[in-house]
């Protein structure tokens, strides 16, 4: 089973803030015994101790559990290079704008990879008013439907939640440079060209 938080990232980041085995038990309320468990392995802290233990350290609870520091990649803040992520229990979705480790329902989600649409989910798209109106033809029963559409650019996302037993369509407005995304119960992550 793999550990939440490794024994080598705490012994590493306590060296590195030069704190000893008592000073980082003391400012977390453990021993230090149960800090030299958790560094050689024989151990792991328990979870309600994670937040305390990554503020004695100096860094974040991802940054913990990682064991390595987590850096901003996204520094332009482009949405598009984000990641939608769906919970298969409640079918929350997510999008995060850069690195995240998200999870809903007691489940670690992964990042949602998107494929070509196919035939099956192409998107139909036709200008009305200052919008678009999207359609798909595709099945809409409780054990295969389309959960959303979205239109992502550089600076917003257009997310619009669909259901079982309604209707595979909905307005956007689809300006500027983006990506048009459909999440299927069956088939995953969908991303459609804008012809």
């Amino acid at each position: 089973m793999n550990s939440y938080v490794t024994g080598q990232a705490v012994r590493r980041l306590r060296e590195e803030k030069k704190i000893t085995q008592q000073q980082l038990a003391d400012a977390i309320g453990v021993t230090p015994k149960a800090v030299s468990r958790w560094e050689t392995g024989r151990g792991l802290p328990d979870i309600s101790l994670l937040d305390p233990l990554a503020a004695a350290l100096g860094v974040s609870v991802a940054e913990l559990m990682s064991g390595s520091e987590v850096k901003n990649r996204n520094v332009s803040a482009n949405l598009l290079r984000g990641r939608f992520f769906v919970c298969p229990v409640c079918g929350n979705i997510i999008h995060a704008a850069g690195e995240a480790m998200i999870s809903c329902c007691g489940i670690r989600l992964t990042p949602l990879v998107p494929q070509p649409a196919d035939k099956d989910h192409a998107i139909t798209i036709e200008p009305v008013e200052d919008e678009h109106f999207l359609t798909v033809s595709h099945p809409m029963e409780k054990d295969h439907f389309l959960s959303f559409l979205a239109w992502v650019t550089g600076d917003r996302i257009q997310l619009v939640k669909l259901y079982p037993e309604g209707n595979a369509e909905t307005r956007l407005q689809l300006r500027g440079f983006g990506k048009l995304y459909l999440y299927c119960s069956r088939h995953g992550l969908m991303e459609q060209k804008r012809t």
